[in-house]
């Protein structure tokens, strides 16, 4: 029995599909993808974008092909990218045979928007040939015009049949290594359409609420869609679509799966609101020491709290603490026991200090652990 049965998750069982090195469904981590912005016929501004996408931690990253110079770079941005990259083509089937053989590990497409069976053909001989996962695209805002005409509306189960419509494309071409998003802006819409997904198929899911809005208001939108399914036990991989830049999208992405306990990267903070009772402004504190820090990959936990009313208590289930005291005088907690004070003025490089020298420490004893 789990020493804490109401934090288990039972995850859906589902196919596992491999988006070059990177596993997704069946019992791999959710993983965490991003989109660039950058115009990928210029290959120099998209990877560098890319490469802050991956400082930040994501797993998969897409690029938009809408063009035969956006499929001409593909090749030299798959060739410097250090995760796999996903082309994003809707309506130009050519535009999916380049992306194939430019290296492509996944191509994102709606096989009905493609055209003709022969096209939708070429497009999966392309794949198989190149190793290309599949990623089925539907989304509330483009669903097809017999469905919108039969149901009157983007609802959960039209969301569902136009995803079952384009599986059997694929299907009736023998092609099995694709996963499924049914995206909508509504979060209500969303979750329905993925719980009535996860019960008709055992494919990866890749979930996302689209089109959520900007950092603060799409972070929110997102976290109660993608973190309601993954409570649920659905979902394989995660896209959090912002109006931000992409590397935020990811930060955010490992945020929900850090508070779910899915997976763990990085310092989590443990943080009070402050309020009159603070020794130290725990707000810029908090703000400068999540900037600092954002380089430490090592999962391990970090409270700041501004006085010793929760501090003590929280300190004690983190691996570094740091609690309010008067006259500048703050109490620094190590593995949850009182350990030394720090000035105010000194505080927030000490706490940097601490935590690169504790991931160090966890980095060692893995390294050992696996020798």
């Amino acid at each position: 029995m789990s020493l804490r049965p109401w934090r288990d998750i039972a995850r859906r069982t589902s196919r596992q599909i491999m988006v070059g090195n990177v596993p997704v469904g069946g019992d791999a981590p959710v993983t965490v993808q991003t989109m660039t912005n950058t115009p990928t016929s210029d290959p120099r501004a998209t990877i560098n974008q890319i490469r802050r996408c991956e400082e930040a931690g994501a797993d998969i990253i897409r690029v938009s092909c809408p063009d035969v110079e956006s499929t001409a770079a593909l090749k030299q941005i798959v060739r410097a990218s250090r995760v796999p990259i996903v082309a994003d083509i809707h309506f130009h089937y050519k535009r999916a045979l380049e992306a194939a053989d430019a290296g492509a590990a996944c191509l994102r497409i709606n096989p009905g928007n493609i055209g003709s069976s022969e096209r939708v053909a070429e497009v999966v001989r392309a794949a198989k040939a190149n190793g290309c996962a599949i990623r089925i695209g539907v989304n509330a805002g483009s669903l097809e015009r017999d469905l919108l005409e039969k149901y009157g509306e983007p609802c959960p189960e039209a969301l569902v049949e136009s995803a079952l419509d384009h599986i059997k494309l694929l299907q009736d071409h023998d092609f099995h290594e694709y996963k499924v998003a049914v995206k909508a802006s509504d979060v209500f819409l969303a979750v329905s359409a993925y719980m009535g997904l996860a019960e008709a198929v055992d494919c990866p899911l890749h979930l996302g609420i689209t089109e959520a809005g900007g950092l603060i208001g799409g972070t929110v939108k997102s976290a109660i869609g993608i973190g309601n399914l993954l409570w649920a036990g659905i979902g394989d991989t995660i896209r959090v679509s912002l109006s931000a830049e992409p590397e935020e999208e990811v930060r955010v992405g490992f945020e929900i799966l850090k508070a779910l306990g899915i997976r763990n990267r990085g310092v989590r903070v443990v943080s009070c609101p402050s309020c009159a009772r603070q020794g130290f402004d725990v707000i810029r504190t908090v703000q400068a020491l999540e900037e600092r820090l954002q380089h430490i990959r090592t999962p391990m936990s970090l409270s700041v709290l501004g006085c010793v009313v929760n501090g003590p208590g929280e300190a004690r289930e983190t691996d570094i603490g740091i609690t309010g005291g008067g006259q500048g005088k703050h109490m620094v907690y190590l593995s949850g026991v009182t350990d030394h004070h720090v000035q105010d003025a000194d505080m927030i490089e000490h706490i940097v200090k601490l935590v690169e020298a504790k991931a160090a420490e966890i980095e060692a004893g893995t390294s050992q652990a696996a020798a």
